[in-house]
């Protein structure tokens, strides 16, 4: 359920901004690597504005993605961490369990 609504309030408006900023930026620009000889033919490159607008954000999302897996990385060996001192004290109670009688000795009551 909560899928169909993060498709139908946030991917289905953002597909038709998309297609109408692509169908409205179709004119060819020239992007140029050399900013000194901008007719260089070798290091520039001709394509409809809203491709290069996709590589930006591709490029964008891509970035954004790895400064917050690098950011986050300290949460991730904490994470780890306490993983591992989990699993350690589930070993040391499990063989203290086994160490232990499970019926104490102890007089009854009667």
């Amino acid at each position: 359920m909560v899928n169909r609504v993060v498709v139908v309030l946030i991917l289905v408006p953002l597909a038709v901004i998309l297609i109408a900023l692509s169908v409205a930026n179709r004119g060819l620009v020239t992007f140029t690597i050399d900013p000194f000889n901008p007719g260089n033919p070798g290091l520039s490159y001709a394509a409809p504005l809203f491709v290069w607008l996709f590589i930006a954000l591709i490029i964008g999302l891509i970035l954004g993605s790895f400064a917050t897996w690098f950011n986050q990385g300290k949460h991730r060996k904490l994470s780890r961490q306490r993983k591992q001192e989990a699993e350690l004290l589930r070993i040391e109670a499990r063989k203290s369990s086994a160490a232990t009688p499970s019926t104490p000795n102890l007089p009854s009551l009667h």
